[in-house]
């Protein structure tokens, strides 16, 4: 059996983009997870994790291990501590973003079923990306004009 310590220093990628700053490891593929994945993160102080998004097919779930990150739900932001859990659900309701207010990193486990094909809003900047059913992304923009079912069909 595998296992992976998240008290450790191995990670599989660093996010090293001004105000993303993070480190991830891939700890749902190092146990060779099938139905849940995981992912370990070290945010730098100041920084954000992610855009504020939005899944539809999948639920995530967050778990302090270290620090006290700041979380931003529809119904606002609040200061998480180590040892805090919570579930963003599917649909608007789920929408989140953890960010590092402190002037120390934070480490979080983000949980997430494995459900495909999937779709994800980003709500501050309007784009959507789309994934196939092997979780290869088929689309990621803003949506554009309407267009009828059957227009430009042959």
């Amino acid at each position: 059996m595998d296992v992976f310590n998240l008290h450790g220093d191995e990670w599989d990628r660093t996010e090293e983009r001004a105000g993303w700053r993070s480190k991830d490891a891939f700890v749902g593929q190092r146990l060779d997870a099938e139905l849940i994945g995981g992912s370990l993160y070290e945010l730098a102080p100041g920084d954000r994790l992610w855009p504020y998004h939005v899944h539809h097919a999948n639920e995530e779930w967050v778990v302090v291990i270290r620090g006290t990150p700041t979380l931003r739900t529809p119904e606002g932001e609040q200061e998480l501590r180590e040892g805090d859990v919570a579930c963003f659900r599917r649909g608007p309701e789920g929408a989140h973003q953890i960010s590092n207010r402190t002037e120390s990193p934070v480490r979080v486990l983000m949980l997430s079923t494995l459900l495909t094909p999937e779709i994800v809003e980003y709500v501050d900047t309007g784009k959507v990306g789309t994934r196939d059913a092997k979780g290869k992304r088929i689309h990621l923009a803003r949506p554009g004009p309407a267009v009828e079912y059957w227009e430009d069909e042959h």
